[in-house]
């Protein structure tokens, strides 16, 4: 039986567990959550009462947090593109390149996108300001940290790629990157132009009515 990720096509988090599935063309049943899919919902409640997604479900094993699905799939089904190096070196970079694009640019983008969803009187200044203050900051670091680099930690595509790509393609959108950081602007290029995160921008073009601050019209 293939393995089931629940979640939503225009989830940044989902995304970054679907780039993982396509780069290796595992077989998966995808189950969209949604109101015209209760009953995937109401499964992902009652395996995750968090509620959080996307989650992979693989027979009888239920995995949560992105990272996680991702190297649930590494070890269960491998395929040709490894995410995660076998080398325990470069392995310690790449998720550690994971967690800066998850927690530095994932993580400031999605609080100015919940905070555009408040209500006026509700909205968070300060703390949308903090976070266009973070991500200009980790902008510049990453615009340093790539330089010469193709991919995040290298040559070789990998998990800080997937994660780097939702979260990338969703912040510029939010906070755009300047002109002054051309190799940051050119990585988020490559990102969408990589055959496995175009699939994704392409099946999540239907929703971005939905975008809370407005999607830009590009890209």
């Amino acid at each position: 039986m293939s393995p089931q990720l629940f979640g939503h096509p225009f989830s940044s988090y989902t995304m970054k567990a679907l780039i993982a599935l396509y780069e290796n063309e595992t077989p998966f049943d995808f189950r969209m959550l949604g109101a015209d899919h209760p009953e995937n919902a109401a499964e992902l409640a009652r395996r995750w009462p968090v509620g959080r997604f996307p989650i992979l479900v693989d027979g009888t094993t239920t995995v949560v947090e992105t990272s996680a699905i991702i190297e649930h799939l590494e070890v269960f089904h491998a395929g040709p593109v490894p995410l995660i190096p076998a080398d325990a070196k470069q392995a310690v970079q790449v998720r550690m390149l994971d967690r800066v694009f998850d927690g530095h640019v994932m993580a400031p983008m999605q609080a100015i996108v919940s905070d555009a969803r408040r209500p006026e009187d509700a909205r968070d200044r300060y703390g949308v300001s903090q976070a266009r203050t973070s991500l200009d900051a980790i902008y510049g670091w990453l615009d340093h940290a790539l330089a010469g680099r193709r991919w995040a930690a290298g040559e070789a595509f990998t998990l800080a790629d997937a994660a780097a790509a939702p979260a990338l393609f969703y912040a510029d959108w939010v906070q755009p990157i300047g002109e002054s950081h051309a190799t940051l602007k050119a990585y988020r290029g490559r990102l969408l132009a990589r055959p496995s995160f175009a699939r994704c921008i392409e099946d999540a073009r239907p929703y971005r009515r939905f975008f809370p601050p407005g999607a830009p019209d590009r890209d």
